[in-house]
């Protein structure tokens, strides 16, 4: 899966869980830019993008995320994986 389709089925996840259609998803876009993005917010865009992508994430991986980046780059991998192994 291509990053720009991982960004593509990101928003709509960003977009529920803040409740805004304003957020503009980058790499470099985290927590600290985006008010009301605290733990609980971070929870909440997990829960869902292991249901959008059918898989979980493993503890390591949910501690190397620090922005938005990292998120895609994992889902990137564990999307990748998923087709090797199939």
């Amino acid at each position: 899966m291509q990053d720009e389709a991982i960004y593509a089925a990101l928003m709509p996840i960003f977009e529920d869980v803040f409740m805004r259609d304003d957020i503009v998803l980058a790499p470099e876009l985290s927590a600290k830019d985006v008010a009301g993005w605290d733990s609980f917010k971070q929870i909440e865009i997990i829960i869902a993008v292991e249901s959008q992508f059918g898989f979980k994430f493993h503890t390591r991986e949910l501690d190397s995320l620090r922005n938005v980046g990292d998120l895609v780059r994992v889902v990137r991998e564990k999307n990748s994986a998923r087709v090797v192994l199939t």
